[in-house]
C-alpha cells in the first residue's frame, strides 16, 4: 500500500509504483517516477526528468534530478536515471545531465553514502560504493563495483575500472584501471584489489594472471603501449587480462601510474 505523508508534495504528472512510502516534507516533480517498494525518508526532492527504479531507499535531504551545474547548459530536458535497489544516504545529489535527451545514470544495488555527489553525464554502474562526501565531476564514469572512499576528488572524464577501489581522501585525475588499489597524494596505483576479487570469486589463477600483469605495468618501468605488449606476449589472456588490456589501451585521459 503507497503512503504518502499529509506534508509532503506530489505534483500532477508524476508516477508512483505500487507501495512507496513518501516521508514528511518531501517533494516530487511533475516529470518524476519512482518504482515499487521505494522509500523517501523525510525533505527528500525528487525534481526534473527523473526516473527511480524499485526497492530504492533515499534518506533527507537528498536531492536527485537537480539542474545541471554546467554553464553550457542551453536548456531542453536532460534528466537522471536511476536503477533497483540502491540507496542514497543524507544530503546526497545528483545533477542531471547537460545535453538535451542525455542522462547522468546510476545503476543497481549502489550504496551512496552522506554528501557525496554525481554530476552531471556521469555514469555509475551496478554495485558501486561511494564513501561520504566522495565527489564526481562531470563525465565520470565508475564502472561495476567499484568503490569510492570518503572524501575522493575525482576530476571530469575520469574513467574507474571494475572491481577498482580508491582511497579516501584521494584526488584522481587519471583513468584507474580495473581490479586496482589506488591510494595516495598523488595518487598512485598500489597493487591489486584482492578482497574485492575474493569476495567475487575470481579464481587464484586468474588472481596469479593479473598480478603478473600488475608487476608489468608498474615495476618494470616501460611505457604503458610496451607494458600491453609484454603481457600479451607472456600471458594467456582470461577474461579478466583481457578487460584489463582493453580498458588501459583505450583510456582516453591515460591510467593513474
Amino acid at each position: 500500500m503507497t503512503s504518502i505523508h499529509p506534508t509532503a508534495i506530489v505534483e500532477p504528472g508524476a508516477e508512483l509504483g505500487d507501495n512507496v512510502d513518501v516521508g514528511p516534507y518531501c517533494h516530487i516533480g511533475p516529470e518524476v517516477s519512482l518504482g515499487a517498494g521505494s522509500k523517501l525518508h523525510s525533505h527528500v526532492v525528487l525534481t526534473g526528468k527523473t526516473s527511480i527504479g524499485e526497492q530504492c531507499e533515499i534518506f533527507p535531504f537528498a536531492v536527485l534530478g537537480g539542474k545541471t551545474q554546467d554553464l553550457k547548459y542551453k536548456g531542453g530536458a536532460p534528466g537522471v536515471k536511476i536503477g533497483h535497489h540502491s540507496t542514497f544516504r543524507e544530503y546526497s545529489t545528483v545533477n542531471a545531465a547537460t545535453s538535451d535527451g542525455d542522462f547522468t545514470v546510476v545503476g543497481n544495488h549502489c550504496h551512496i553514502m552522506a554528501y557525496v555527489h554525481i554530476a552531471h553525464d556521469c555514469i555509475v554502474g551496478n554495485e558501486v560504493i561511494m564513501a561520504n562526501a566522495a565527489t564526481l565531476a562531470g563525465h565520470v564514469e565508475i564502472e561495476d563495483q567499484a568503490i569510492i572512499g570518503g572524501l575522493c576528488g575525482i576530476h571530469q572524464f575520469v574513467k574507474v575500472g571494475r572491481m577498482a577501489i580508491l582511497g579516501g581522501c584521494s584526488k584522481a585525475v587519471k583513468d584507474i584501471p580495473p581490479f586496482m588499489t589506488a591510494d595516495g597524494t598523488p595518487l598512485e596505483i598500489r597493487g591489486l584489489n584482492k578482497i574485492a576479487l575474493d569476495r567475487k570469486g575470481i579464481s587464484t589463477d586468474v588472481q596469479k594472471q593479473l598480478k603478473e600483469a600488475y608487476k608489468v605495468l608498474y615495476r618494470e618501468h616501460l611505457s604503458v603501449s610496451q607494458g600491453l605488449d609484454r603481457i600479451k606476449e607472456h600471458l594467456d589472456p582470461s577474461p579478466e587480462l583481457a578487460y584489463l588490456l582493453n580498458f588501459c589501451a583505450n583510456s582516453e585521459r591515460g591510467i593513474t601510474r
